[in-house]
């Protein structure tokens, strides 16, 4: 840092003597001086640097270096000592101040405190706006369910004008099980087709399409009939049970806007205290409907909401109360068992509840929904369906292999996301859906 400040002049050789005899002592700068060395005769030596002292004498002309100011060399000396101890540190660069949005504040869903259970521990939300009205029940089933395999496979049949033969029913029989109608209903439905078309009953492939349409309706006509709520029942106890994913929280939801145009009082308990969220999406139906929804925390036990939400009703007068259960797999026996803990629950505080045990099945799972409903039914004893997704990738056909192989009524089939396209479920638009009368023209 001492030669920042210090002023270097150029160096000039020493004067060469005329004589080869070297300089004496006095001569080079003094008795301090150290002496050459005698050993070296070389001329080189004359373009060796020489000490500083030797050049000041050779070179008088030069003018001799500056002396510089103690306070700088005492600065000088401080910033290098401090070079030498200090870690460098690099200032953060800093970043351009963000600018945010101002957060939509959503609505605050408030939980009942559990501490005492009883018929005040339930969370009243806000009125909800009016919404639309329930379509009827047979308007858009045809543009709800024409993407169906159903209605490809076999709409595409018989839209061609086949010819009447065997191969036309061995088509209908492979578009059948394919739409997941199942094996022994596509048996009976094609041998009953195969004896009338060979005793001559059908002059074209229209009378066969005819036919098949009678048959289908005959296996749903018994199974469609629509939930009839009990006003004497104080309140009548819904409860849904399904696997996971079919819908039930929504289709709760769904309901409750129904039964809330419908002019009911009606309550929900939020008995899916398992899975992440769903008692907030319980809650949100709730507010959205202006319907109250009981419940607890996180992990609580089910039976004990469903208790609670029975006493609460009971208390309120309430003419309807849902309840919500987690979803399980028919496959696990031990959270099988729970479903039953949940009704001998419910039928401490009334015997007859729960007055509906409501099966919600997924549209798309195929001929799985068989067993589904054999396990869930000998649990609880389910005495009506709800087949959800029809409106999407689903075949439709598992609609017919449930009616034929159980019998148990179909109270509701959802075909669309907004809550009037929770439908009643009708046979006739079903299959009307599923297989236009008109494809045979």
């Amino acid at each position: 840092m001492l030669g920042f400040f210090r002023r270097k002049k150029p160096e000039t050789p020493p004067a060469v003597p005329a004589t080869d005899a070297p300089p004496a002592a006095g001569a080079t700068g003094g008795p301090d001086a150290p002496a050459p060395d005698a050993s070296v005769h070389d001329v080189s030596v004359q373009h060796a640097p020489a000490p500083q002292a030797d050049a000041a004498v050779a070179a008088p002309a030069s003018a001799p270096d500056e002396p510089l100011p103690a306070e700088i060399i005492a600065a000088a000396m401080d910033v290098d000592a401090r070079a030498a101890v200090e870690p460098v540190v690099s200032e953060p660069a800093v970043p351009e101040p963000a600018v945010s949005e101002p957060a939509v504040p959503e609505p605050a869903v408030s939980e009942p405190a559990m501490a005492e259970p009883g018929p005040g521990a339930f969370a009243e939300p806000a009125s909800a706006p009016a919404g639309e009205a329930a379509a009827p029940g047979k308007k858009g089933w045809r543009d709800r369910l024409r993407g169906s395999a159903f209605a490809r496979t076999l709409g595409g049949l018989f839209s061609r004008n086949p010819r009447l033969d065997d191969d036309l029913l061995d088509e209908i029989e492979t578009a059948l099980i394919t739409a997941d109608v199942g094996v022994t209903a596509t048996t009976q439905l094609i041998q009953d087709l195969r004896k009338r078309m060979k005793a001559r009953e059908f002059a074209d492939a229209g009378g066969l399409l005819r036919a098949l349409r009678q048959d289908l309706l005959a296996i749903l006509a018994p199974v469609a009939v629509p939930l009839e709520i009990d006003p004497k029942a104080g309140p009548f106890v819904l409860l849904t049970v399904g696997v996971n994913g079919v819908g039930k929280t929504t289709t709760i939801g769904k309901l409750a806007k129904r039964f809330k145009d419908e002019g009911r009082p009606l309550m929900l308990a939020a008995g899916d205290t398992f899975r992440a969220a769903a008692v907030a999406q319980l809650q949100a139906w709730g507010e959205r409907n202006g319907v109250p929804v009981v419940a607890q925390g996180q992990n609580a036990d089910a039976a004990s909401v469903a208790f609670d939400a029975l006493q609460a009703a009971k208390a309120r007068g309430t003419q309807v109360l849902i309840a919500d259960t987690a979803g399980r797999l028919h496959t696990q026996q031990g959270l099988m068992a729970e479903l039953g803990k949940i009704k001998r629950v419910l039928q401490k505080l009334d015997p007859g509840a729960p007055h509906e045990v409501l099966m919600v099945i997924d549209g798309t799972t195929g001929q799985n929904a068989l067993s589904q409903l054999r396990q869930f039914h000998a649990a609880v004893g389910v005495t009506g369906l709800v087949v959800t997704k029809l409106d999407g990738t689903a075949k439709g056909g598992v609609v017919f292999a449930l009616a034929r192989e159980f019998g148990i009524p179909i109270r509701y089939a959802g075909i669309g996301e907004r809550p009037e396209d929770l439908r009643v479920f009708d046979a006739q638009s079903f299959v009307d859906a599923l297989l236009p009368e008109s494809l045979g023209n």
